[in-house]
């Protein structure tokens, strides 16, 4: 067969084993069908299908069709982080600052601090820092992933739950949205090459005068130019971001948060990251699960996991609890805060993918991660669902 006769099988595989198994096996209400394509990308990926089907492996997924997955994955992680940054709404935490600081900050600081213990304790063993890390680095960096919360998914469960436009919704989406800056905040400082600062800051003070004269274009033009105007904008920012050695997609999530959402029609907006997720963003699931490995051994991968995720549960919730006894919430409201700012799924995994294209964290590390992200998203939905039940009367609760 040729190339492309492969990749097309390929592509058969992405788009119906996990559809198969989300529909058939009914996992909506634990794991939606995102998360079965992330697991569906884990199980394809070498450290299972290639330990079992080695020869199958290597047909399906040879470097030729690997490159094409490459190409198609990263695009669909560009457009998916590019809508995130444009559903930011900052204007919201900054009217509730004090309560939106407070709560994000302490649901952020408390993950990261126990996360960077966590790593602390890795480096006790060879195999989980990367080459080019320095230990800043790579402790920072997984802190800070055990501390994200990921919003499009966070979106997509209290639609799930019927909350998002209620008052406790949208108090979660502020918190979510401090975090998410904070996160790519700490990403850039991360990402900084002391070698190449002069390019960094030289694409940095330039992005700042070319995101002036974007916006003023942007208002004088139709909604339905906007569209065009910015995808080339998006290019253009990944472009810089990458050149500059900061990564494509600190530059996707730049050229989408200096966009304002009511630039767009919220419905056209809504369809458009649902149809990025239906279209592109599984082959991107799938070349996640190509860069999982478990060469340290099965065992430790997993009990890596295992401690990272208790790391980030507990922290999450201690931070939330805190937050509550500071602004006098209602008992276990912290609690329910905590648990749906658990969702990690999505930004998480673009996070680690980032870390490890910059060889901060090894794929051992990376492999962990994605495992504690995936169980930490899939415990949100059946643990809030019945707190939920059980809280009614904090729908109508407006801070």
């Amino acid at each position: 067969m040729n190339t492309t006769e492969v990749f097309l099988i390929a592509m058969a595989i992405i788009f119906s084993v996990p559809y198969l198994v989300w529909r058939l096996g009914r996992t909506e209400y634990y794991a939606p069908l995102v998360v079965v394509q992330i697991l569906t990308g884990i199980v394809l990926g070498p450290g299972v299908l290639g330990a079992a089907f080695p020869d199958y492996y290597r047909f399906v997924f040879n470097p030729a069709v690997v490159q094409s997955l490459n190409g198609v994955a990263w695009w669909a992680v560009m457009l998916f982080v590019w809508i995130a940054g444009i559903e930011l709404d900052l204007h919201q935490a900054w009217k509730h600052r004090r309560e939106s600081g407070i709560t994000a900050g302490l649901a952020l600081g408390s993950p990261l601090l126990l996360g960077s213990v966590v790593a602390v304790g890795l480096l006790a063993w060879p195999g989980w820092m990367g080459p080019k890390a320095q230990t800043w680095q790579f402790v920072l960096g997984v802190g800070m992933a055990c501390a994200v919360t990921a919003l499009p998914i966070l979106i997509l469960f209290m639609e799930k739950l019927e909350i998002l436009r209620q008052p406790l919704g949208q108090r979660i989406l502020r918190y979510a949205s401090m975090d998410d800056v904070a996160i790519w905040g700490v990403l850039a400082l991360i990402l900084m090459d002391w070698e190449r600062v002069g390019r960094q800051l030289a694409f940095l003070a330039s992005f700042a005068l070319a995101a002036w004269l974007f916006r003023q274009l942007m208002l004088r033009i139709p909604e339905r130019d906007r569209w065009y105007v910015g995808l080339i904008w998006l290019a253009v920012c990944a472009f810089g971001a990458d050149w500059a050695g900061l990564h494509f997609m600190v530059g996707a999530f730049l050229a989408g948060v200096v966009m304002d959402g009511h630039w767009f029609n919220q419905a056209q907006m809504d369809q458009l990251r649902h149809h990025v997720l239906l279209v592109v963003m599984p082959v991107f699931f799938l070349s996640t699960g190509l860069r999982t490995n478990w060469q340290v051994g099965g065992g430790a991968v997993f009990a890596a996991a295992g401690v990272l995720l208790l790391a980030s549960v507990a922290g999450k919730l201690l931070g939330t609890h805190l937050a509550g006894r500071i602004l006098a919430w209602q008992p276990g409201e912290g609690s329910l805060i905590g648990w749906l700012l658990q969702t990690k799924a999505l930004i998480m995994i673009i996070f680690a993918n980032i870390l490890l294209d910059k060889q901060i964290i090894t794929s051992e590390t990376f492999t962990a991660l994605l495992l504690m992200a995936v169980a930490s998203t899939m415990l949100t939905v059946p643990v809030v669902a019945p707190r939920l039940a059980r809280m009614k009367a904090l729908l109508g609760r407006e801070m």
